[in-house]
């Protein structure tokens, strides 16, 4: 578990131990030359101090030494000890991480790691505890803060507090036990930074040329663009030696059975339609730079960060890249389906909430926006709009709000910036939200709901709604999330749906609901996934994450 702000003792602790004396009277260990260069380095700094950041980080040392009398956590006299070489190996393998040594130091650490100057020494001593200081706060709550590399993003992280790293650093034993309190105790997390290894391997190796375009590779053809996706279907593992006709003799060139398995592995781990055919979207997919592949398994490493490593025994998890739903309890997906998720121009924001009831054949109150947007040139074109697709028209959005006859409407004086009144759609098979709407109420009025439109779920890319969430399968995901509330199997569930009764089911257990964007993870079968990503996203989080080193390929 993530070690994080765990209240204000350790605080108090150190800053009271501190609080008497200045630095200039630290005590009788103020005489020896380490401690006095390390007085002097900590008044004058390491590096340029130059944002509020760094010189927060600094008084904060400051006054941690001074708590300890000036004594060195790294250091002796007579040189860096075994601690300080640990430290400066861990932070160094920064980047196992997907973090960049140089924002730690490390490279000056290790310069500085052979000195037996007093003021290396010191220089090496705060270094190093600076590098501490960041390097834990990066692992635990990561680099970027979420709505400040993009204001779609609503996620909260838990503050790592650099006095009870010190504090807590200051008896640590072994720094690598230390450092992992911090890191996202997670599998998700540590499969994703060793297929991360696994792909900078491979880019040192060269990784992959383009696959030449032309058409549709099919099962059954002879081409020699057929014999480079076998090499790359090898290469990526998703066709096994043991599978490969072409090992036994067979003409590498020639699309076969187990060919077509393989691409359908592919296209399962890319988001794509499993047809066993090469076409565009295929195509792209396999010619992705492998840069590209490392750069998303970066961001989503740091996406990982934010996270809780505890999402609630039994939550439901959205993957709004993916537009796919699950539903786990332990470390089982109870079920998943495909959803449909909000158009790229009404993108559907990342945040958790707590599901607390849903509604049976519910009715829909149409958004002001939707209204006069959408709907009203319907009406103003065909009054008989309304009647013929269940709709009431209210006087405004009051309580007591009365029904309006839209034919006493001179709609041609109605406009967008007119339009007060209130639209119902009612219950039924044609409604908007379908038979079921799944409740977790927040500020965005996001929720899950059915839909009427069916054959949205059959597409690669499902980014059709205006920023609600629309479920596949909505009377499978209701009797999965009723198991724990009452009797509510689900021949009761459609029983109630045929009904037409508007009904409110209220959950024993609130239930948690994450709205997540993932465009890279790795399955626990090690299959590694990517999917394209269809808010810009991953764009804005690699400008914040990774500044100018970001998006050279694209």
């Amino acid at each position: 578990m993530k070690l994080r702000a765990i209240g204000l003792g350790l605080c108090l602790l150190v800053f009271s131990l501190g609080a008497a004396p200045g630095l200039a009277q630290a005590g009788p260990l103020q005489d020896a030359p380490l401690q006095q260069a390390l007085e002097a380095q900590l008044r004058a700094g390491v590096g340029a101090a130059a944002t509020d950041d760094e010189i927060e980080t600094l008084t904060v040392l400051e006054r941690f030494y001074q708590a300890r009398g000036l004594e060195p956590l790294w250091v002796q006299e007579s040189g860096a000890g075994p601690k300080a070489r640990q430290l400066s190996a861990l932070l160094t393998a920064a980047d196992l991480d997907a973090l960049d040594p140089a924002d730690y130091g490390a490279e000056d650490i290790a310069a500085l790691l052979g000195s037996t100057a007093v003021t290396a020494l010191a220089e090496l001593e705060i270094r190093l505890t600076q590098g501490l200081i960041r390097f834990a706060a990066d692992l635990g709550q990561g680099r970027t803060t979420p709505h400040v590399a993009d204001p779609e993003l609503f996620v909260f992280r838990e503050e790592v507090l650099r006095e009870e790293v010190l504090a807590v650093a200051a008896g640590a034993q072994d720094l690598e036990a230390f450092l992992q309190r911090y890191r996202p105790n997670t599998p998700r997390y540590d499969r994703q930074k060793a297929a991360l290894a696994e792909y900078r391997a491979l880019a040192t190796q060269g990784g992959w040329e383009p696959i030449p375009e032309g058409p549709t590779l099919k099962p059954g053809m002879s081409d020699p663009r057929v014999g480079l996706l076998r090499a790359r279907l090898r290469l990526w593992g998703d066709l096994k030696p043991e599978n490969d006709l072409a090992e036994a003799g067979g003409d590498p060139d020639f699309y076969d059975e187990p060919m077509v398995e393989a691409v359908k592995w592919m296209q399962y781990r890319h988001g794509l339609t499993q047809d066993g055919a090469v076409g565009k979207k295929s195509l792209a997919a396999l010619n992705v730079p492998i840069e590209a592949r490392i750069e998303q398994m970066v961001l989503n490493l740091e996406r990982r960060r934010w996270m809780p490593d505890d999402l609630g025994r039994r939550h439901i998890f959205v993957n709004l890249a993916d537009q796919l739903l699950k539903l786990v309890e332990g470390e089982k997906t109870l079920l998943d389906m495909p959803v449909v998720v909000g158009r790229p121009y009404h993108s559907t924001p990342v945040f958790s909430h707590q599901m607390t009831y849903l509604v049976m054949n519910p009715y829909w109150n149409v958004p002001p926006s939707i209204a006069r947007k959408e709907l009203l040139p319907k009406i103003k074109d065909d009054v008989s709009y309304l009647a013929s697709n269940n709709f009431t028209l209210f006087s405004d959005w009051s309580s007591g709000a009365s029904v309006v006859d839209p034919v006493t409407v001179n709609w041609a004086a109605v406009n967008r910036n007119s339009f007060p009144y209130k639209l119902r759609q009612g219950s039924g098979d044609g409604n908007a939200l379908g038979r079921l709407k799944f409740m977790f109420p927040n500020r965005f009025n996001i929720y899950l709901h059915d839909t009427p439109a069916k054959t949205l779920f059959g597409k690669d890319e499902r980014t059709f709604s205006h920023g609600c969430i629309r479920v596949s399968d909505p009377p499978g995901l209701a009797a999965a999330v009723l198991a724990k509330t009452g009797d509510w199997p689900l021949q009761r569930i459609n029983q109630t749906i045929d009904s037409g009764e508007r009904r409110i089911v209220t959950l024993d257990q609130p239930l948690p609901v994450h709205i997540s964007y993932l465009t890279s993870w790795v399955n626990k079968d090690g299959s590694v996934h990517f999917r394209k990503d269809v808010y810009g996203r991953d764009a804005k989080l690699a400008e914040a994450l990774l500044g100018a080193r970001a998006g050279g390929w694209r």
